[in-house]
């Protein structure tokens, strides 16, 4: 059973969002059967994105931290994402020798080892994770730099470096009057190797996003920029220390006054970038840094390092951009990264202010929650963590502002805009009223209203209360799927154990029913039988073992093809295996986590998805080819995601195939090749197995149809008056959406007037 907290919390590698892996069972990591066949399937969504650019920590002191760059990006859109896999730093592994079986040859058993991706663990402030890169040339930075219409700059101390790039102080050799400005004595100067993979195609990703973000408030100015040698530079302003820096210098606190002001300011750069189309993609303290200190701008706030900034809004269109999941891929830093961020979705608005959140609330009290994590599972702890930690909870100790600031931002959608006035209402009773007492300038939340007094625009205007996604306490659920089909016999059976499954499959056999469902709760079985299934023949086997192998491969070469599975908390599974299914290429794997990048790679090889369970932490998967879809993806979460499946289900995917552990639950939604007559689907979640809404929908499908035939009588006898006409045709097209509970809908449209009421019931009735 997967054990969810109720509510939508909107739900690049896996190995990092997953327990730790333990040595897989021979055998049991792939099974491959019969040969491939001519038609593949396309996926949308592969290839390779345009993300790129470099990343080091732009000016000023601080932890350094290693950051890495993927080799793809899915789609893209100028993101540069983190691909994860835990392994020792920059260890790349041997991809392991396929096992073979003798007989039959077409029975191959692939093996599942991969290239590891390296995180790195320590240092900083924070633990930031990098992908197995080449190391950038040790070419020493030159002497002297002057690119572009620039002065010529000698290279002296080193400020900071990233995993592509480092900065060093650029003095002026001749002239300059100023200490910011393109006329500074000093500069910053950021350099990146043209080997660095940000670079193969030209300059850094990171000089359009200057491009375009020169100038925004908030963001230090770039005076010149070019190539020289082999590195491509960037001439920046110098500026002061960095929040860290701050925070580490006052005994590794800081006062309410202090974060608040820190919150106002941050709140309206972020503003600003949003405005400009822009994400940041890795909000934290050592991206915040003050003006140069002795100057008028020392406690102004800047924030630096646009190397994992990405557009939120198409450039062309103005459109947000697509919504995507790719549960593989982490970007930012694992302490401040968004739940979003650790889960692989596309970036947006949100996350940027889940990560300030953080920023703050680490500012404030010193220590978040799931610090001290170790190990290669970090991330997937840290994640787990994060959403099993309430605002109550996080906040406690700190002023109330911090919780309501932290509650708004995790309960926005993936599209929000925020209401920024309103964020930085939230702080202003913590403010310093005399603004030269003030350790921070706050001239960017001014700006936000024209005037302090108009900071409160539009709040009472908000929408109604959220549901609060993030209750601290986990909760175990049914989750059923209802598909629209032809009227046709089914039966279900739950609470089966092991000694009565036999007779009640039989039983449905001799009445022409097939298994087509199966699951288990409590080391318990529930399957569904119906006679809609197409299945010429069918066997199954209840084993010991998670997908037994051996019994599995006998039934290939009898081309019976895996058709559900289930596995149970004591390690046990249930496999059905039938003939007549679609499918001409099966194969499946047995993982201790959700194995995300085997499916992308099968996926490319035409296969998709058509089961999954799991055995207490164990994943088996089983992907077909000739499966009938034309697009797959994945939408992985600690709960249910509600918003995902919402979104892709407007896109036209429908839900296929789902599986939970006690932490992740992972849903697979695909798009139909040949469209569906009625392509109405409903997701149910209930604490024990949903008997009595079976038989509640089974009743109002046959009230919608009864319903339709009487509006048909009526209609062509004339005796169909407008309001009942009106009225008959709310209740069709109600009971036809998307609702988790029909009864509900179709009780509150009878509840509006006596006269519908009266109506729907004669109706209902009439022969």
């Amino acid at each position: 059973m997967p054990e969810l907290r109720s509510g939508a919390r909107r739900s690049k590698r896996l190995g990092d969002l997953q327990p730790a892996p333990q040595q897989p069972v021979v055998g049991q990591e792939e099974n491959l059967v019969l040969p491939p066949t001519q038609n593949r399937t396309r996926r949308r969504g592969g290839g390779g994105g345009r993300g790129r650019g470099g990343n080091a920590t732009a000016i000023g002191k601080g932890p350094s931290g290693t950051r890495g760059r993927p080799s793809g990006a899915g789609r893209g859109r100028g993101i540069r994402l983190i691909d994860l896999d835990p392994e020792p730093p920059c260890e790349v592994l041997p991809q392991a020798a396929p096992i073979e079986v003798a007989e039959p040859a077409f029975n191959r058993i692939d093996g599942a080892a991969d290239k590891k991706i390296a995180m790195d663990g320590g240092g900083g402030s924070a633990d930031k994770v990098m992908a197995v890169e080449e190391e950038a040339s040790t070419t020493p930075v030159p002497d002297r730099v002057q690119v572009g219409n620039s002065p010529v700059y000698k290279t002296e101390r080193k400020l900071g470096k990233g995993g592509f790039g480092q900065v060093h102080v650029g003095r002026r050799t001749s002239g300059g009057t100023e200490r910011t400005g393109p006329d500074a004595v000093e500069v910053a100067l950021k350099f990146e190797h043209r080997s660095s993979k940000g670079c193969n195609h030209g300059p850094p990703y990171e000089w359009q996003v200057y491009n375009t973000l020169n100038g925004c408030y908030g963001i230090p100015w770039v005076h010149f920029k070019g190539r020289q040698g082999d590195f491509y530079i960037l001439v920046m302003d110098m500026l002061g220390p960095s929040l860290w820096d701050v925070w580490n210098s006052l005994g590794q606190s800081m006062s309410p006054n202090t974060v608040a002001c820190i919150a106002v300011e941050a709140i309206s750069i972020l503003e600003k970038l949003h405005q400009k189309g822009f994400v940041h993609g890795d909000v934290k303290p050592e991206n915040f840094l003050l003006g140069l200190p002795g100057s008028p701008d020392e406690k102004k706030l800047y924030l630096v390092d646009l190397g994992l900034a990405s557009r939120w809004k198409d450039a062309a269109s103005g459109l947000h951009v697509e919504y995507d999941q790719r549960p593989d891929i982490l970007r930012g830093t694992i302490r401040y990264a968004s739940v979003h961020a650790h889960l692989g979705r596309t970036g947006s608005r949100r996350d940027d202010l889940e990560s300030l959140a953080y920023t703050l609330i680490f500012l404030i009290k010193g220590r978040l929650p799931w610090q001290g994590y170790q190990g290669d599972n970090k991330s997937f702890l840290v994640c787990k963590k994060k959403m099993a930690t309430s605002p109550e909870l996080m906040c406690c100790f700190c002023p109330t502002p911090f919780k309501q600031f932290l509650e708004t931002v995790t309960n926005m959608k993936f599209d929000e805009e925020p209401n920024y006035a309103k964020l930085i209402s939230f702080f202003e009773s913590l403010i310093e009223p005399v603004t030269s007492l003030r350790p921070i300038r706050i001239d960017g939340a001014l700006k936000v209203g024209q005037k302090r007094g108009r900071l409160l625009i539009n709040l009472e205007e908000d929408e109604q209360p959220k549901k609060k996604v993030r209750l601290g306490s986990p909760a175990t659920q049914w989750i059923s799927v209802y598909n629209a089909r032809r009227p046709m016999k089914q039966r279900y059976h739950y609470n089966v154990a092991d000694s009565r499954l036999r007779q009640h499959v039989d039983k449905g056999n001799e009445d022409g029913l097939y298994i087509s469902c199966v699951a288990s709760a409590a080391n318990l079985w529930a399957l569904i039988m119906d006679a809609g299934t197409g299945f010429s023949s069918q066997v199954y086997e209840l084993s010991t073992v998670f997908l037994h192998k051996d019994w599995i491969m006998e039934q290939w070469e009898k081309n019976y093809y895996i058709s559900s599975i289930a596995g149970a908390a004591n390690g046990s599974s249930l496999v059905v295996m039938s003939k007549g299914t679609p499918y001409t290429q099966q194969s499946y794997k047995v993982s201790e986590s959700f194995p995300f990048k085997w499916i992308n790679k099968k996926w490319k090889e035409g296969f998709h998805v058509t089961s999954m369970t799991t055995a207490g932490s164990r994943w088996g998967v089983v992907m077909s080819r000739n499966a009938g879809y034309s697009e797959q993806v994945v939408e992985l979460d600690f709960l249910y995601p509600s918003e995902g499946i919402h979104r892709r289900w407007e896109s036209g995917y429908r839900i296929t195939s789902m599986a939970a552990t006690a932490d992740q639950a992972a849903f697979i939604l695909s798009i139909p090749r040949r469209k569906m007559i009625d392509e109405t689907q409903e997701t149910l979640r209930t604490s024990a197995f949903p008997s009595t809404h079976v038989k509640v929908t089974r009743l109002l499908r046959k009230m919608v149809q009864k319903s339709l035939h009487c509006i048909n009588l009526l209609w062509s006898n004339c005796l169909l008056t407008s309001t009942a006409e009106l009225s008959m045709i709310i209740v069709v097209v109600y009971l036809s959406r998307d609702v988790e509970d029909e009864f509900s809908g179709f009780c509150w449209i009878a509840s509006q007037s006596q006269e519908v009421a009266e109506l729907i019931v004669a109706l209902l009735h009439a022969e």
